[in-house]
């Protein structure tokens, strides 16, 4: 069953999602997910969550802050250390619920916020298990920093920082408006100029109800101090179990990148890699295969 429900983020921002709850008696295991850069809720979550609900996980899907119908302010502005903040209030409120174990809360993330939940998996001990759907999962520079023995605490102290000081709060200068990506009629420079990224978000955002616009602004995404970097915290995430799903031909996540951070993470990890483009397992073959395997990972570790 899947019901619209509420909760509090960071500083008592209303985050509005969906619940799914299964028919099962008593507490079991249960999921936070949500999606990546710019989309909501409606573009192609609905699927995986009915797919774990029906295996009987508890399954919380919501809408970033500023984003579809969370509230935040401004309007359609992502901040990824803000972003990541909130999974962490997910957590608190479905450990609330009267059918979910607290000790059995696992995290799921695609795309921006696949990077997201890689780092609060590693800096977050309550997290039962973690998966990152085709994840940014690095920076560029990633394998110079990983040379600074103080990296890893410095991102985990920011991330946990709730002082209204930390790089969440920082009030930098926004980048952008931003088109999301190339769209006939919209003159702004787009931040996914990629064929397949337009494809993609065109069709799933034209959806009724999505919610989804094709404009953005940028704060405290990058240059950061610390910069927000995933691949730092790959290596620091284990012994909580790890699935990354990753595309063989991203050039959003790129490939070569999500596979090296792989390479990092301790175990238990499990690599699913498959054949397509970024936005491979949102449909078609691409999400037969990765579902099921995302939902066995869960039954297993949860």
């Amino acid at each position: 069953m899947r019901s619209d429900i509420s909760f509090p983020g960071f500083g008592g921002t209303t985050l509005r999602g969906w619940l799914y709850t299964p028919e099962r008696a008593g507490k079991g295991p249960a999921l936070v997910m949500a999606h990546g850069f710019s989309a909501t809720r409606a573009m192609a979550l609905d699927p995986f969550a009915r797919v774990f609900c029906e295996a009987g996980i508890t399954v919380l899907v919501y809408d970033h802050r500023n984003l579809g119908a969370s509230e935040g302010e401004p309007r359609q502005e992502i901040n990824i250390w803000a972003q990541a903040r909130d999974y962490r209030y997910a957590i608190d409120w479905l450990a609330t619920r009267p059918q979910v174990d607290s000790a059995r809360i696992g995290i799921w993330g695609s795309s921006f916020s696949g990077g997201e939940v890689l780092a609060v998996a590693a800096c977050d001990r309550r997290v039962a298990a973690v998966i990152a759907n085709v994840p940014f999962a690095s920076l560029p520079d990633t394998e110079q920093r990983l040379a600074d023995s103080t990296a890893f605490e410095r991102l985990r102290a920011a991330l946990l920082d709730e002082s209204g000081n930390g790089p969440a709060d920082a009030a930098a200068e926004p980048m952008g408006p931003l088109a999301v990506v190339p769209e006939e009629g919209v003159e702004l420079p787009a931040f996914l100029a990629f064929e397949e990224a337009s494809e993609w978000f065109l069709r799933a955002g034209a959806a009724p109800g999505s919610g989804w616009h094709n404009r953005v602004t940028l704060r405290n995404c990058f240059g950061t101090e610390p910069p927000f970097d995933p691949g730092v915290c790959v290596s620091h995430i284990a012994p909580t179990p790890l699935l990354m799903v990753i595309a063989s031909d991203d050039r959003l996540a790129p490939t070569a990148g999500a596979l090296k951070a792989f390479e990092r993470a301790g175990e238990p990890k499990r690599l699913e890699l498959i054949e397509g483009d970024h936005f491979v397992a949102y449909q078609g073959e691409g999400f037969a295969r990765a579902a099921p395997v995302m939902r066995d990972f869960l039954l297993q570790h949860l």
